[in-house]
């Protein structure tokens, strides 16, 4: 600290502070009104997709990051069928490759915010990723959600003209897990998984407008998922675009 600075009242130094945590604190509950989703594609008969699972594990404990796995099947016959891929998962990457005009898909690969990307488990490529979609959130649809009883109630906010139209989606999420690998080339390996996702439920339409839902809580209760992610995404159930924004169960 110089000198000068010493030599501050009390009071100024007091409100100089506040000021610096009142910024801090701004950026904070920002980034969480309006994170970034990270969508990783992976699979028990992938080598490398257990390495790219603990890079998402990482960004997962960052403030404002909604970090999630999706489970293919594409790689089923190799010897080991994923006890966790889902056909919709598949169909899903496939549409968002079809966006990039590619055929072909390939695991691991991290999405961000629904923009198809070549990350594949490059710690410094999702960063800049991130950075990106950081610098355009506050064009994204304020989402906000919360619990009543047996209900789970969604506040979306209004958006510009090219927002919509879009869709509610509810994410049932299993939050860890720990599996052996059974058979195929990872055989006796033992993988860790965060925040797969078990299930897409579609809540309903958003046309722009500020609008409220709510869906049972028993859709987010399937398939082990012990919390859930609601997520405004455009394009339609077959062709995903951007998403648009997205929150987190309470305590996620």
């Amino acid at each position: 600290m110089s000198r000068d600075a010493t030599l501050l009242p009390r009071r100024t130094v007091g409100l100089l502070l506040a000021g610096a945590l009142g910024a801090s604190a701004t950026r904070a509950s920002a980034s969480e009104r309006h994170p970034v989703v990270i969508e990783l594609y992976t699979s028990q008969g992938c080598g490398s997709c257990q390495s790219a699972s603990r890079v998402l594990a990482e960004f997962a404990r960052e403030p404002g990051v909604i970090a999630l796995t999706f489970p293919i099947t594409y790689w089923d016959y190799l010897g080991w069928k994923d006890v966790y891929g889902m056909a919709a998962f598949t169909a899903r990457q496939r549409a968002y490759a079809a966006l990039r005009g590619e055929r072909q898909v390939f695991t691991p690969q991290a999405i961000v915010n629904g923009k198809p990307s070549m990350i594949r488990s490059d710690r410094n490529a999702l960063e800049r990723a991130l950075r990106r979609a950081r610098a355009g959130s506050p064009s994204q649809v304020s989402v906000r959600s919360w619990e009543e009883g047996d209900r789970i109630c969604v506040d979306v906010g209004a958006g510009g003209e090219a927002d919509a139209p879009a869709d509610l989606w509810l994410l049932p999420v299993m939050r860890r897990r720990r599996i052996e690998i059974g058979g195929g080339d990872n055989k006796g390996q033992v993988f860790d998984y965060i925040n797969v996702v078990r299930g897409m439920h579609r809540i309903g339409p958003w046309t722009g407008r500020a609008a409220h839902f709510e869906v049972s809580r028993h859709a987010a209760r399937v398939a082990e998922a012990d919390s859930y992610v609601v997520v405004l995404q455009g394009g339609s159930e077959g062709r995903p675009s951007r998403i648009l924004g997205a929150a987190k169960a309470p305590g996620f």
